[in-house]
C-alpha cells in the first residue's frame, strides 16, 4: 500500500461554544489527490486552517510524513515540503511572473537550481507569454496560475490548495485542471473547493465534512449520488 504522508487523529478546533472540527481522523497516501467538500460551516475551511498553521487545534494531533506539525506555523510547515495555496493572494505585485517563481524556488535551492526550477514551471505552467509581466496588472486566473507556479517551485511533496478555482472563467479553470492533474503525478494535493463541475473533473476520492465531522468518504461520483450527501450539501444543483 501507498505510503501515508498525512494524518489526523482526533483533530478537534472550538470556537468557544462552537465545535468546527468535531475528532476528524483523515489519512492521505502520497500522489492521492483529495477534494474536500461540505456546506458553508461544515468544518472543512477550519480543518484545512489546522492542516496550513493558520490556526492551533483545540486537541489532537496532525502528522506529516510521521513527524507532528500540530502546533507548527505555516512557514515551517512549508519549509517541511508543503506547498500551500490560501485565499489570501501570496505573490509580489510589483515584480514579474519570472521574479516570483525564482524567489519562490530560490528558498529550497542554489542559485543555478532555481534557474532552472523556475524555467521548467514556466514552461509546464504555459506562462512564457506573461514571463516577463508585472503580476500586479495580471488577469485573475492568470494569477492563479503564478501562485500555483509559487507553490510548485519547491517541489513539494503535499500541496494544499484553497479554492483555486474561484473566480475564473471556464477557460481558465480548465487549464488549472490539467495544472493540478499534473502537479499529483509528483505529490499528494488536498483542495478544498465548492464548485462541484470543478470537483467533478479533477477528483477520484472526496471527503465530505458536515457539522465539524466526515459525513462520508468515496469515489466522486459515489458521493454525488448519495441521498444523505445531496440533501445535506448538493442538492438539486448536483
Amino acid at each position: 500500500m501507498a505510503e501515508t504522508v498525512l494524518e489526523t487523529m482526533g483533530l478537534t478546533m472550538r470556537f468557544g461554544g462552537v465545535t468546527a472540527c468535531d475528532a476528524v481522523n483523515f489519512k492521505l497516501k502520497a500522489r492521492e489527490l483529495r477534494c474536500l467538500i461540505g456546506p458553508n460551516g461544515a468544518g472543512k475551511s477550519t480543518f484545512f486552517k489546522c492542516l496550513t498553521g493558520l490556526l492551533r487545534p483545540t486537541s489532537g494531533h496532525v502528522l506529516m510524513q510521521g513527524e507532528e506539525t500540530t502546533d507548527w506555523q505555516t512557514h515551517e510547515i512549508a519549509s517541511l515540503g508543503v506547498g500551500i495555496k490560501t485565499q489570501v493572494p501570496s505573490v509580489l505585485d510589483g515584480v514579474s511572473v519570472r521574479e516570483n517563481i525564482w524567489l519562490a524556488a530560490r528558498r529550497f535551492f542554489p542559485t543555478k537550481e532555481a534557474n532552472d526550477k523556475a524555467a521548467d514551471i514556466i514552461d509546464r505552467l504555459s506562462l512564457n507569454d506573461i514571463a516577463k509581466s508585472e503580476v500586479g496588472r495580471l488577469a485573475h486566473g492568470e494569477r492563479q496560475r503564478v501562485e500555483l507556479g509559487i507553490v510548485a517551485a519547491g517541489d513539494p511533496w503535499l500541496v494544499l490548495l484553497d479554492e483555486p478555482a474561484a473566480g475564473m472563467t471556464s477557460e481558465d479553470v480548465e487549464r488549472m485542471i490539467g495544472i493540478i492533474h499534473e502537479m499529483a503525478r509528483r505529490a499528494a494535493v488536498i483542495i478544498v473547493e465548492h464548485d462541484m463541475q470543478f470537483i467533478r473533473s479533477v477528483a477520484t476520492t472526496v471527503t465530505v465534512f458536515h457539522q465539524g465531522a466526515i459525513l462520508m468518504e468515496d469515489h466522486v461520483e459515489k458521493v454525488m449520488a448519495d441521498e444523505t450527501v445531496r440533501n445535506v450539501y448538493l442538492g438539486k444543483k448536483a
